[in-house]
């Protein structure tokens, strides 16, 4: 018979999708008894007829057949019952039923009944409480109360729409498997996999292999973890990839809460946003989707690369945060707060706490400020530098300004003032005004062969320093201001440095790894904040008593 012969052929791929059942299995590794060895009962049958000579262990029954074995009941419209096997081959408007809460529908039925496994084709649907599997082939093992297809099937609850070529479901445990282009379709996100777990019952998702999980608003890359479709929670390992507009989330292990907007990641940790070249570092990262904001700890680190050099920025907290996001006026912060240290080939520098705002691109640095800028360096209670297009603009140095550009191990050119400002251009310093308070000690030099003239002491309220080629080439004292030329043999020892010099060259970070190796001043080095700040009104003000 057709339907016979199909089902021998099929017990082959029945036989290698059995291992299926022991990961169900395992996870209740319960020792099982031994399946009693029942007969299966003719129960009713409108007509009933046996051959002994041709068909002698056959009973041939037509019409609202009704069997059991044990507590499971089969109905169909005509069967085969082999006495000798205990077996039987059920057609038409086949049904298994099992309690009050298992039923089993299809075309075609062989069932073993001593290795009580039932093997139903065309048309299968398999229903328990509110979880229904759909298929052509279905093979169901009553002893490890197990369902399983091979020739693709659907599995659908109150929540979920999941699809497989290969798929297994315990009507017991509430555990299902699916392998091999699975899908599981939800009304918020559609996951599709290679491998996974599901339960009916907590409705949770366990990935098993490569799974994608698309919604409207990210897009999310796992090889292993847990998706709690209920609380649409999800837990994540093995450098999962949370993706949302241009900003992707990875770590050695990922939390995500798709209701709150959150995800967390941890160990290793790396957020890029490819749209605006930049990317966060750290071994903890916390990111919020809906304000579109972002915080990183432990060994953190900002990298901005889209000028190709890229600038290293750590610090033991580092922040993004987006203000009045997906309007006109959506600007953003980054904040990096305390031990402060950044490197790039061209600019270095220190401090205790930065604040980095796109509004008028402005990173402002707190606390002990310091800016290198090759042999330069630049300091003061508060450091301001304006960005365009991620290189220097100017920076502008508030209170006990002091600028130091290093000619020797002896020899350093100083100015130092109330307020300055530092102008760049191609990454390079060459401007620079010191306003209020002005002590200059300059190195002027021959113009053949760079050989140091004397020192050019002064004081005055302001100064325009120039620069070329990154050396102090000539200095313009504007107001009242008085100045003396020491030839450089004649120098006096308390002319040589300012009051308030410093080099500082023992906390530069030295390279992008270096700025995770705080060194901090030395003792009695740190500056004392003036009483008051300066302002233009005041700088005018003094200009005019002058």
């Amino acid at each position: 018979m057709r339907n016979r012969n199909y089902i021998y052929k099929s017990i082959l791929t029945g036989m290698l999708c059995l291992f299926g059942a022991f990961l169900i299995w395992a996870q209740n590794p319960q020792k099982k008894e031994e399946p009693k060895k029942t007969k299966v009962i003719l129960l009713h049958a409108d007509q009933g007829r046996a051959d002994k000579a041709l068909l002698p262990d056959v009973q041939i029954l037509v019409g609202s057949v009704k069997l059991r074995q044990d507590s499971m009941y089969m109905y169909c419209d005509s069967a085969l019952i082999f006495e000798t096997t205990n077996s039987v081959e059920a057609f038409g408007n086949v049904r298994m039923e099992q309690g009050d809460t298992l039923f089993i529908y299809g075309d075609y039925l062989y069932y073993d009944g001593i290795a009580q496994l039932a093997q139903l084709r065309e048309n299968v649907k398999m229903i328990n409480r509110e979880t229904t599997l759909l298929t052509d082939s279905l093979n169901y093992d009553r002893i490890y109360d197990l369902g399983y297809y091979f020739e693709g099937g659907t599995l659908l609850d109150e929540d979920n729409v999941l699809t497989s070529d290969w798929g297994e479901y315990s009507p017991a445990t509430k555990q299902s498997v699916f392998n091999h282009d699975v899908k599981l379709v939800n009304p918020k996100f559609i996951l599709t996999s290679d491998t996974l777990q599901y339960n009916t019952e907590s409705k949770v998702a366990t990935i098993l292999g490569p799974s994608d999980i698309y919604s409207d608003e990210n897009h999310i890359y796992s090889e292993r973890g847990i998706y709690n479709t209920l609380t649409e929670q999800a837990e994540l390992l093995d450098r999962s990839v949370l993706t949302n507009d241009g900003k992707q989330l990875t770590g050695d292990s990922l939390f995500y809460d798709r209701l709150l907007a959150i995800g967390e990641a941890f160990e290793n940790v790396l957020m890029t946003d490819t749209l605006n070249k930049n990317l966060l570092k750290g071994d903890y990262c916390y990111y919020n989707e809906l304000a579109d904001s972002a915080f990183a700890t432990k060994r953190a680190v900002a990298i901005d690369y889209s000028q190709g050099d890229s600038l290293y920025v750590h610090g033991d907290t580092l922040m993004m945060v987006t203000y009045f996001p997906e309007t006109d006026s959506m600007y953003r912060e980054m904040r990096v707060y305390h031990k402060v240290r950044m490197f790039r080939t061209d600019v270095q520098g220190v401090c205790d706490s930065l604040v980095y705002n796109s509004q008028d691109s402005c990173m402002t640095m707190y606390y002990d400020p310091i800016v290198w800028n090759y042999n330069q360096q630049l300091l003061g209670e508060e450091i301001k530098v304006y960005m365009n297009d991620s290189t220097i603009d100017w920076a502008h140095i508030i209170n006990q300004a002091l600028a130091v550009e290093m000619k020797d191990s002896i020899h350093y050119n100083q100015m130092a003032g109330r307020e300055m400002k530092a102008f760049f251009e191609n990454g390079e310093m060459h401007k620079v005004e010191v306003i209020a308070n002005l002590l200059l000690a300059f190195y002027p030099e021959e113009e053949k062969d760079s050989t140091l003239i004397g020192l050019n002491y002064g004081e005055g309220s302001l100064l325009h320093m120039f620069l070329e080629d990154r050396k102090m080439k000539k200095a313009v004292m504007i107001g009242k201001s008085n100045g003396t030329l020491y030839p450089l043999d004649q120098v006096p020892a308390d002319k040589m440095k300012l009051p308030s010099f410093a080099w500082f060259d023992y906390i530069r970070p030295l390279d992008e790894e270096d700025i995770f190796v705080w060194r901090g001043k030395k003792a009695g080095e740190q500056l004392q904040k003036s009483t008051r700040r300066s302002s233009n009104v005041e700088n005018k003000r003094d200009l005019i008593k002058q």
